[in-house]
């Protein structure tokens, strides 16, 4: 019987691929167990392939991105990942409109509208992850979010092929679109950004960037912020209240810099992340009766 590894060889053939591929070498916490396929589509002919590829054969798939996300359990994950490039890292400026495809890291498409004078994505300036991931989490920062600077969305879907999204049917929320679970691809964005002034809009990521090194652990791997803000509270506080900075698991460790991020001190595995999680939730919990609810995605095989 032939293996749908051998299938994917010739079916999904002129689109990079790599099997068995260490999650640690993709993703920001240095953590994960192997993936069994990755793939690099460059334009919608190449997506198209890929996601009727998976139907057709029953297999799980998910975008892997910049990896920031993202924490992926010790057995890897099954199926396949894609990771967006060609055409999907591209973008365009036409008269103050924005286009962007979803493979760019979100926070070089920062940098590069406030250098055409245009105002609004500043806040994601500092965000390490993908335009398509930035929309898919409603990714924010510094009181901006992706919802306010949308105009439309482009996805792929294997049944109906290619469909622009506007803004008003996005089902944007706290770290929520409409996208989670949808069996879609993000593809690219349009932006609804205002025309500024250079100089200002420059500055202004240099601030938040400047605010951003001081005040997190970017010189250690890690996943970002852990846990979603709860109503009423900011997570580094609650935590480094609660007797938990620098508090480690294995390789796994409460930040001394921002108690709300859990870095890779060495070694770290998905497991030792885990549990420092549930034991961060279950203190928190005892002393100030708040539900820490995890942001970052957890994947793979238990």
């Amino acid at each position: 019987m032939v293996s749908w590894q051998e299938k994917a060889n010739s079916a999904l053939k002129g689109i990079k691929q790599r099997y068995q591929v260490p999650m640690a070498e993709l993703t920001t916490f240095k953590i994960g167990g192997p993936l069994d396929l990755l793939v690099e589509p460059e334009n919608m002919a190449d997506i198209q392939k890929v996601l009727t590829f998976c139907q057709m054969e029953k297999l799980p798939w998910m975008i892997i991105g910049m990896g920031s996300n993202l924490l992926v359990r010790d057995k890897g994950i099954r199926g396949i990942g894609i990771k967006l490039g060609g055409i999907f890292t591209h973008d365009e400026f036409y008269e103050g409109l924005v286009t962007a495809g979803a493979g760019m890291a979100l926070g070089d498409l920062a940098k590069k509208t406030a250098c055409q004078g245009l105002s609004g994505l500043e806040f994601a300036c500092g965000i390490p992850g993908t335009v398509g991931g930035g929309v898919y989490m409603n990714a924010g920062a510094y009181d901006g979010e992706m919802a306010g600077v949308l105009k439309k969305v482009q996805a792929f879907d294997v049944e109906k092929g290619t469909i622009w999204y506007d803004k008003a049917e996005l089902d944007m929320g706290y770290r929520h679109s409409r996208f989670q679970g949808s069996g879609q691809v993000i593809t690219a964005i349009q932006l609804d950004l205002k025309i500024a002034d250079k100089e200002n809009a420059t500055a202004k990521i240099a601030e938040l960037t400047c605010q951003r090194e001081s005040k997190q652990p970017l010189e250690m791997p890690s996943a970002g912020s852990v846990f979603r803000r709860p109503v009423g509270y900011y997570v580094g506080p609650l935590i480094e209240k609660s007797g938990l900075k620098g508090f480690s698991i294995g390789g796994a460790q409460v930040s001394m810099k921002h108690a709300g991020f859990i870095v890779n001190n060495g070694g770290a595995t998905a497991a030792d992340v885990l549990k420092l999680i549930e034991h961060i939730r279950e203190i928190v919990k005892q002393k100030f009766s708040v539900e820490l609810i995890p942001e970052i995605r957890i994947v793979g095989e238990e």
